[in-house]
């Protein structure tokens, strides 16, 4: 094998169409080793290498002799003192922190660790045996990929619709997804899949986090897995059991992925994970970073770096003075995976707990960034620390998982007392939390259900999580779910139960997609998935998280409603507004941009908003403050809208409100009846069904019937 010096940049392993450059960084490291293997679960390498050659702390070699989908792992030397925070132990296989694909899973035995699994000193003790065997291999490959014209639909964040999903779950029992596609980025890609996309009406999909990750040994032990995979070990390397099959093929599979989903006008999202790695706490295992340079890449603590700060409740949390590799990872998939966005998981640890000067380093390079500046940023404001719930407190240019407009529609369709004032709030864009910090509405990414917690088919089926499979004695997952059975605990044929079901769950995805900001919804929630009442499934990869495509009947009648409330949403300015409501008259006009409405049909006064026994409101948003403009700067004003809510258990008559300018009130949508609907409204005071939402829309060009009498009232509808 020859081997040449070669260069310290790029990192990782780069092929260039004659050789491959090879370069890791490692600043307490003494020395590094490169080792080749001819398959993936060897033990023994065919090649090993001395990386020789250091610059800045990068060793580096180039060897003109590998090829494309070889396979190679680190051993890095160095101290073996736990107590000073170094773990290097050459006797460990290490994954490539720049692997672009990693060959296949963990096979957890004891040799995976640093220290001796039992002995009395615990990590304090060094294990000398070799852990090649049990390791997955880093894999060369070829970034060559035909993207032809590929681009980003880049659209706008106003008119952006989110869809969360899982690339296994949501196409693992598809029965129109070709078998051998099932569960992998192609099926993602497949035309079934793409159409349901389409069909609903989103704009983006959200992927759980694809970045190779790691299933717990204590889960694999009890025949579960780390199934959501927010465990990762390889930054820029797309998740190998996703692919269909053959070493580096999760690389060109994904890229087709992406391909595909830009053709039909869908931006991809990635749910990352930039706090912690898949090596736990002191105890965890020795795979990549921690052999590589445990005391660079991880926080430990300054009393005893013995120990790691854990403010992901994970064991560890990264370093992320060390930039390098998050913000490599970020480019690396922008530019070569093409990607548009990132949801930051546990977003907060980028900024926790340094000096100041420090904490705003993360935001600050990516703001700067020519790239990432460019792509949509949305931060998950809560972790595990304390302090770890910082909603509205990230800066612009972020865009963040509103969790309290998910409580707060919860609260209200659930009758609780006193939420009418910050429901307002929540329908108008969370102002009260984004304004502060001089964002606007599409900062708040508004949702009633995500992949931690209840589906929403459960959210009004169980009052209680009912986490038993997880092998955890029902003691994981929050108890704070604001959610109700309808009269029933889980499943029910009780026509009247599932009939209410229906409602709230109609009702809860209306004030969703009726709301200022930007909507995500839970992928399945259209199709009536259900966890069986298990609010955090992040280890079942089984019938509990996947898709049931076949459910048929009201599954699919929700999948209409809410292709039509998308539908309603993006055909209606007025419901996507980049700027705040003010409260005010616009210029030219007598009536306010949004106006609080009583039943009365007059304004709602301070006294009404102290009323905490308040279960309904009216919400009149004036067509003409609609603040979209086209390319030239024309405004694309719309029809005033006016928006009814119901959590009482009463039905509730509401008088119109007098408007402006001539005109005749329609029905949009109305969540206590079937559609389709478009009627006209012909009396002033209407009837507002309990636990039902209504919108209407103030049409001009809707004429008087010549059937109405003068001086006589119309007929009911």
């Amino acid at each position: 094998m020859r081997v040449w010096p070669g260069g310290p940049l790029p990192l990782g392993a780069t092929w260039d169409g004659e050789g491959v450059n090879f370069a890791l960084f490692s600043e307490h490291a003494e020395g590094v080793q490169l080792l080749l293997f001819d398959e993936e679960t060897s033990s023994r390498p065919s090649t090993t290498i001395d990386l020789n050659e250091k610059t800045d702390n990068i060793w580096h070699a180039y060897l003109p002799d590998v090829r494309p989908g070889d396979l190679y792992g680190y051993r890095v030397h160095g101290p073996y003192e736990p107590e000073r925070g170094h773990r290097f132990n050459p006797n460990k296989l290490l994954i490539d922190p720049y692997a672009k694909a990693v060959s296949g899973t963990i096979r957890w035995s004891d040799e995976l660790y640093g220290y001796i699994v039992g002995d009395i000193e615990g990590d304090l003790s060094f294990d000398s045996r070799d852990s090649a065997g049990a390791m997955p291999k880093s894999v060369v490959v070829d970034p060559a990929f035909t993207w032809q014209d590929d681009r980003s639909p880049n659209t706008a964040w106003n008119k952006t619709v989110i869809y969360e999903a899982h690339v296994r779950g949501m196409t693992i029992r598809h029965p129109d997804v070709p078998e051998h596609l099932r569960g992998t980025y192609l099926g993602i890609a497949s035309d079934p899949v793409v159409d349901h996309l389409l069909g609903l009406g989103v704009t983006a999909i959200e992927l759980m986090p694809v970045h190779q990750f790691v299933a717990d040994r204590r889960l694999i032990e009890r025949g579960l897995t780390n199934y959501w995979g927010y465990n990762s070990i390889a930054f820029l390397a797309p998740h190998v059991g996703y692919a269909t099959g053959g070493l580096g093929q999760q690389v060109g599979e994904f890229k087709s992925m992406v391909r595909t989903l830009h053709r039909a006008g869908l931006e991809v999202i990635l749910d990352v994970v930039y706090n912690h790695t898949g090596e736990g706490d002191h105890l965890g295992p020795t795979l990549s970073l921690r052999g590589v340079d445990n005391a660079l890449y991880y926080r430990l603590r300054q009393d005893d770096p013995r120990y790691y700060l854990d403010y992901t409740g994970t064991g560890n949390t990264l370093n992320i003075l060390h930039l390098g590799l998050i913000t490599d990872s970020l480019r690396y998939w922008v530019t070569d995976m093409h990607v548009d966005g990132f949801r930051f998981d546990l977003a907060p640890v980028l900024a926790r707990g340094y000096e100041a000067g420090h904490s705003s380093a993360f935001f600050e390079i990516i703001q700067q960034d020519p790239v990432l500046s460019q792509v949509k940023l949305i931060a998950e404001p809560w972790d595990a620390s304390p302090d770890g719930y910082r909603l509205g407190r990230f800066p612009t240019g972020w865009a963040e998982w509103n969790g309290a407009f998910r409580d707060c529609v919860r609260r209200f369709w659930y009758g609780d007392q006193g939420i009418v004032p910050e429901l307002a709030s929540r329908l108008s864009g969370s102002s009260d939390i984004y304004a502060p910090t001089g964002r606007r509405t599409y900062a708040s990414i508004n949702f009633v259900t995500c992949h931690d917690g209840f589906t929403l088919t459960d959210l009004v089926s169980y009052e209680n999580k009912h986490n038993e499979a997880n092998g955890e004695e029902n003691r994981d997952g929050s108890d704070a779910n604001f959610s109700s059975n309808c009269g029933v605990e889980g499943p029910s044929d009780a026509v009247h139960v599932q009939r209410a079901r229906d409602r709230m769950k109609r009702n809860m995805l209306a004030t969703l997609f009726f709301s200022q900001g930007v909507p995500m919804l839970l992928g399945g929630d259209e199709v009536g998935r259900s966890q069986q009442g298990n609010n955090n499934a992040y280890c079942q990869d089984n019938e509990i998280s996947w898709f049931d495509w076949e459910i048929g009947g009201a599954g699919w009648d929700m999948y209409s409603f809410v292709r039509d409330l998308i539908t309603v949403m993006q055909t209606n300015p007025i419901l996507r507004r980049r700027r705040f409501f003010t409260g005010e008259v616009p210029a030219g006009m007598t009536t306010k941009d949004v106006t609080w409405i009583r039943p009365d049909g007059s304004e709602m006064t301070d006294e009404d908003w102290s009323d905490k026994g308040r279960r309904s409101i009216g919400m009149l948003m004036l067509g003409q403050a609609a603040d979209e403009v086209d390319v030239r700067g024309r405004s694309a004003s719309g029809e005033t809208l006016l928006l009814l809510l119901n959590a009482s258990v009463r039905s509730r008559s509401y008088t119109l409100p007098r408007m402006e300018l001539p005109g005749r009130w329609e029905e949009v949508l109305n969540t206590a009846k079937p559609g389709p609907w478009n009627r006209l409204v012909r009396n002033a005071v209407i009837s507002l069904t309990s636990h039902s939402c209504l919108l209407l829309r103030h049409s001009e060009r809707v004429k008087t019937s010549r059937r109405a009498l003068p001086g006589r009232p119309e007929g009911r509808r």
